[in-house]
């Protein structure tokens, strides 16, 4: 994914480029009530509308810190080692207006600065999976907009901002040479590593380890893998910032990765539990949309399928992790996102060719240098990430509090927090009236 210039000099519009990037903004904006729904039923009944207000409310954040502040620090010059942007250069969006700005490209740089910030909302959304049935929703909110600026924002500079003309951008794709088309390190890595580090310092959910924290509802989870199949085609398709040769060979390799993980997930499942599940098909399905995400723009249909294959045998595996090494990753956003990221990214330095794009991996020629690129984009990120994130986790729960009283915990965060259910079970009236029933005759009440 590169990055347009902006620039002083009038250009004309492609409006078909143009069209198609905000319709991908779109998809990816759908993926966020994707997630909340997928996320929501994952989780137990006492906390759907924390989940899904946890997706929502990174949303509303992260979406108001990228036009600020964010997206200056990510796409705006570089101000030191290509680690991050001026944060000031495009404060508001400002000298980014159709009246004061040209296009390179012919694709205005603010539809490519929402797109970009809808990445960063996701981001952002998939750390509350670690940390769901537990955790405080103001402080949640805190640490969504710091996040972005600290975490997300520099390490989407290091990697999806090229340098051109007399732009300096990240030193992860115009120093080192990785590649990353979509996000393997900016999205899955990142979101996984930080994931990590929250859920290490909340601590474990009561009773984890002991009690049956099972999906409250499979239909939710279904749903919501949908539409985030949906929406993951604007993700990786739209990267290509035109509707042309490269989106269409994405859109397939999107497609083919996800088909491949559900089997793959399936597979694993029947061999190791002795049946195959509705909630292991949407969870292989993410696992391969995960890993091809860096990998979409690289390699061939054949070799999508390989990428989502791998992926969906090993996170069927890593999300066994937790239980072994005790860090309570409630939604397994570190076994799906951090390990298909992984793998995804790494895929790249042996399946990439340029049948498709500028480099061969070491499966078609290419030796081990890209290899070795991708590990340290992988490393460095992971390291990064984790440690930001965790620091960031423990000066909040000094501070304001990260994780909700055991009471509450116990009660159910939905009502304590947003005082709502999820499900009202009870009659919709409220009224009851007497039945006769019985052989004693007496009353019986009925609700209605």
């Amino acid at each position: 994914m590169s990055s347009p210039l902006l620039t002083t000099a009038a250009a004309t519009v492609n409006t078909g480029d143009t069209a198609w990037l905000l319709t991908s903004a779109a998809l990816v904006m759908l993926m966020v009530p994707g997630l909340a729904l997928f996320y929501g039923g994952m989780v137990r009944s006492k906390s759907v509308l924390n989940m899904i207000m946890m997706v929502f409310g990174a949303l509303a954040v992260v979406a108001v810190v990228w036009v600020l502040v964010g997206y200056s620090i990510a796409f705006g010059d570089d101000v030191v080692g290509g680690l991050f942007g001026n944060p000031l250069q495009y404060l508001g969006f400002k000298d980014m207006l159709p009246d004061v700005t040209g296009e390179t490209g012919g694709i205005p740089v603010t539809a490519f600065a929402v797109f970009q910030g809808l990445f960063a909302v996701v981001t952002c959304g998939l750390i509350a999976g670690a940390i769901a049935d537990r955790t405080r929703f103001g402080t949640w909110l805190l640490f969504a907009g710091i996040w972005t600026l600290v975490v997300y924002a520099p390490i989407a500079h290091w990697i999806f901002d090229f340098s051109a003309g007399d732009h300096v951008g990240g030193w992860m794709a115009n120093r080192l040479g990785a590649l990353d088309f979509a996000g393997g390190t900016a999205v899955e890595i990142t979101s996984g590593a930080s994931g990590l580090a929250v859920a290490l310092v909340i601590g474990t959910r009561l009773g984890f380890g002991r009690d049956p924290m099972k999906p409250h509802n499979l239909t939710l989870v279904m749903l919501g893998a949908g539409l985030l199949w949906f929406g993951w085609f604007g993700f990786n398709s739209g990267s290509a910032l035109a509707a042309g040769n490269t989106a269409a060979i994405v859109f397939v390799n999107t497609l083919m990765a996800g088909c491949t993980g559900c089997l793959a997930w399936l597979v694993v499942e029947r061999f190791r539990d002795g049946h195959a599940t509705s909630f292991g098909a949407a969870s292989g399905m993410v696992a391969g949309l995960v890993a091809i995400t860096p990998a979409c723009g690289f390699v061939t249909p054949l070799g999508a399928m390989v990428v989502g294959a791998v992926a969906g045998t090993v996170c069927a595996a890593a999300i066994g992790w937790k239980y072994k090494f005790g860090y309570d990753d409630s939604l397994d956003v570190v076994g799906v996102h951090l390990v298909g990221g992984l793998v995804g990214t790494l895929l790249i330095g042996l399946l990439a060719t340029t049948d498709v794009a500028h480099v061969d991996g070491l499966f078609y020629g290419g030796g081990v240098d890209q290899l070795g690129k991708q590990a340290v984009a992988c490393t460095v990120t992971f390291l990064y990430a984790f440690t930001v994130s965790g620091l960031l986790a423990l000066l909040l729960d000094r501070m304001v509090g990260f994780r909700v009283d055991e009471e509450h915990e116990l009660t159910g965060v939905d009502l304590v927090i947003h005082a709502e259910t999820a499900y009202d079970l009870h009659a919709a009236t409220g009224g009851a009236r007497p039945h006769l029933g019985g052989g004693s005759g007496s009353l019986q009440m009925r609700n209605e």
